[in-house]
């Protein structure tokens, strides 16, 4: 089980800025590159929105492939970002930690799994389900 983490804010020289290029990168087909950068980029600034409650996360197992969530992959976790159904969220049952998308059913809450291997979750009064924060970014090493 996590610790409820307090978050201590980085040291100046943590922050990670890179050169962000002006213009786009095309999947299709190819396009003439640019040759100036627009700005720099602080992906600080562009992942993190709340600071003190953001944390990062290891997803581990095959539950979420359908949601483009990989064993290994990074995730950005909001624990004051408010958790709707459609939205994937690290929540607590029973006393375990998973992760899986909230959803709305005609029974109420689930927590759903993105691939056909797994069972959801109904949260009710039997199980007890605390969402412990919202996922709202994944990095993915292709």
């Amino acid at each position: 089980m996590l610790p409820n983490l307090p978050h201590t804010p980085a040291p100046e020289a943590a922050l990670l800025s890179r050169p962000l290029l002006a213009g786009t990168v095309q999947a299709g087909f190819p396009s003439p590159a640019d040759d100036y950068m627009e700005r720099s980029l602080d992906l600080n600034e562009e992942l993190i929105h709340r600071p003190h409650a953001t944390f990062f996360l290891r997803a581990a197992g095959h539950s979420m492939v359908g949601a483009g969530i990989h064993d290994g992959d990074l995730l950005i976790v909001d624990r004051a970002a408010p958790p709707r159904p459609g939205l994937v969220v690290v929540a607590i049952v029973d006393g375990e930690f998973t992760l899986k998308r909230l959803a709305q059913t005609n029974n109420g809450l689930a927590l759903e799994p993105e691939h056909p291997g797994y069972q959801p979750i109904a949260v009710g009064e039997d199980t007890d389900v605390r969402i412990w924060g919202v996922v709202t970014f994944v990095v993915h090493r292709p």
